[in-house]
């Protein structure tokens, strides 16, 4: 069933494009349908469930709370953002049984997220609730990516759930749209944008012409594969090695991801666009908006013994983020305007904890070559064409375990590599975690 959820009483204004809409729109606006494959959404269960009107009202203080929820683009001269003061967001409503509400909630979530939203016509953000006995049990909301990435997801289910629990939610600085996109248009993010750019002129011209060079020229495949690794062992592997090494568990997925690309390809060097947290400004770290951007990662010779290129990921990894805030459609010029631009169609994106749903458990502690033998390998779907991508890696959460994602140009990568490279990550790590077990023991 769905309802028209209306609200007034918002600001409204109108102003340039964010860099972060303007990235997003640029994409989307070219898939049509598959654009829904952008969507971003999450939930949380409701404990004590909630009268509706108490729901409708919960989430009516999310979108006056937030711009980003309320804001259409539109093409004039350049692309701009409106805010708008109120109208209209669809709610819908799913019955539930007491003991099924968490396997409806997730079946909801992602029938929300494969419907597609116009930008331009319709506000960013859908409400789903799953009742038990007409009362509010759990709530999903399903965003268009130009509204929020990831990040800004776990900010606004932070506020739905202090508002369920009859809280005020976090009254910290939050920088809305419009406000950011006049810092953009500043001298100060002018100087910025500027010098995120020459860092990634400056790593592209160094970088490899091709990772992959045994098959560059190729064309691409009529059709991208998408290959699911499941590896509970991965997800305990991956801790125990970030903790071993004192780094964060994204430097050793990067290194692991570095290592198997380059037994693969054979390029010394490795460069992946990898997704960052770049909310680094005063006021954008409780934002709900789109700010998340690719950082450029160059990786110079990454054959070496495995912790030590953890260890220098590390330290590669922090170089990106810091230049990971800037206009990607004048990057993307800049590039173009390169004589010869180094091979940089390589995604990485760690979503681990951004977009939760049902709030999956860890991995229960167990031996290592245990875990490892629930491992599996599946190929759910094949995609249309990338443009400049040769592959595309997403780390996920799965319930007790964890899932790398990839879809990749089968005429660089076909399946067999691809299978290749996705155990590769996995024998990397846990390899790394089981040699960190035995110094560990000798020292006790």
């Amino acid at each position: 069933m769905e309802d028209q959820l209306a609200f007034a009483g918002g600001r409204a204004g109108t102003g340039a494009a964010t860099w972060g809409q303007s990235a997003i729109w640029d994409v989307v606006s070219r898939l049509g349908d598959d654009a829904a494959r952008y969507n971003v959404g999450g939930g949380l269960p409701l404990d004590p469930p909630l009268p509706l009107a108490g729901l409708a009202d919960l989430v009516r203080a999310l979108l006056l709370r937030h711009d980003s929820l309320r804001t259409t683009l539109r093409r004039d001269a350049a692309l701009e953002q409106v805010v708008h003061a109120g109208g209209a967001i669809p709610l819908h409503v799913r019955a539930g049984e007491p003991d099924g509400v968490t396997a409806t909630a997730y079946a909801f979530y992602h029938d929300l997220q494969a419907l597609p939203f116009d930008a331009e016509r319709e506000l960013p953000v859908r409400a789903g609730v799953v009742t038990v006995d007409g009362r509010a049990a759990y709530l999903i909301l399903s965003l268009s990516h130009t509204a929020a990435d990831g990040w800004g997801l776990r900010n606004l289910l932070a506020d739905a759930a202090a508002l369920a629990a009859g809280r005020a939610p976090d009254a910290g600085e939050r920088t809305q749209p419009l406000e950011e996109a006049a810092f953009q248009t500043s001298e100060k993010g002018r100087r910025r944008d500027a010098a995120a750019r020459r860092s990634w002129l400056d790593k592209l011209t160094r970088g490899p012409a091709s990772q992959f060079p045994a098959r560059a020229g190729r064309p691409a495949a009529a059709a991208f594969p998408n290959a699911v690794l499941n590896s509970p062992a991965l997800a305990l592997a991956l801790d125990r090695v970030a903790a071993g090494l004192a780094v964060n568990p994204g430097a050793v997925l990067l290194a692991a991801a570095a290592a198997a690309s380059a037994r693969l390809g054979g390029a010394p060097d490795a460069v992946f666009q990898v997704v960052v947290n770049n909310r680094f400004l005063p006021g954008m770290a409780g934002a709900v908006n789109t700010i998340a951007q690719e950082g450029l990662l160059l990786l110079p010779g990454p054959a070496e013994d495995f912790a030590a290129l953890v260890r220098r990921t590390f330290g590669a990894a922090l170089s990106a983020q810091r230049h990971a805030y800037y206009d990607k459609l004048a990057l993307d010029r800049d590039i173009a305007g390169l004589q010869a631009a180094g091979d940089h169609s390589c995604f990485v994106n760690d979503t681990r904890g951004l977009m939760p749903i049902l709030g999956f458990g860890k991995p229960a502690d167990e031996p290592l070559a245990a875990a490892r033998e629930r491992t599996t390998l599946t190929w759910p779907v094949e995609h249309a064409p990338r443009r400049n991508t040769t592959f595309a890696l997403d780390a996920q959460d799965a319930p007790g375990s964890l899932e790398l994602a990839m879809t990749a140009d089968a005429a660089v990568l076909p399946r067999p590599d691809m299978a290749s490279f996705l155990y590769g990550i996995e024998d990397l790590v846990v390899t790394q975690a089981l040699a960190l077990g035995e110094i560990s023991a000798a020292h006790r």
